[in-house]
């Protein structure tokens, strides 16, 4: 395999994530989940809103596929929730387009938020989600989280160890 030469460019990965840019936060305002979904995780604008909010807590960043948009998520980095708590890092958002879920974009974000995580110095990721039928709790324990027993408001919260690395 060759390196490619200046005046070449290198092929763009076909998964990857990309910052929210006035270039397509118009795509990302459009992007939604199921309707099936909609009472269990906030639209993006509202999440975007959020990120202009707290600044440099929220890690906006939108999941494409090509060329093709498949998702948002929110991630959170070193965040202390009561006084005297360890600080925290993880998923505060994920949203996956409805005509593009079950295809591992889901999994991406996730795995791509952990790697964030570990290259700040992180050792677990953190999410919250809303329990019960229909939601997410099936999808986030396939990929090795766990609930801790605490909840955030109405939301669960779960925890993935990342292995030493």
């Amino acid at each position: 395999m060759s390196t490619p030469t200046p005046t070449e460019s290198a092929p763009e990965p076909a998964l990857r994530l990309e910052p929210v840019t006035p270039k397509n936060i118009d795509a990302a305002l459009e992007l939604k989940v199921r309707p099936d979904q909609e009472h269990l995780v906030a639209p993006v604008a509202t999440s975007l809103a959020e990120a202009y909010a707290y600044g440099e807590t929220a890690w906006p960043r939108l999941v494409y596929d090509g060329e093709r948009l498949v998702g948002f998520l929110m991630a959170f980095f070193d965040v202390v929730f009561r006084p005297g708590d360890q600080p925290r890092s993880g998923l505060w958002r994920l949203n996956i387009a409805a005509d593009t879920q079950g295809r591992g974009y889901g999994r991406f974000a996730v795995e791509q938020v952990a790697a964030e995580i570990r290259r700040r110095g992180g050792t677990r990721v953190c999410v919250t989600y809303v329990p019960g039928e229909g939601g997410p709790a099936g999808f986030y324990a396939r990929l090795g989280f766990r609930p801790t027993g605490a909840f955030s408001g109405d939301q669960e919260v779960a925890e993935l160890e990342l292995p030493p690395g």
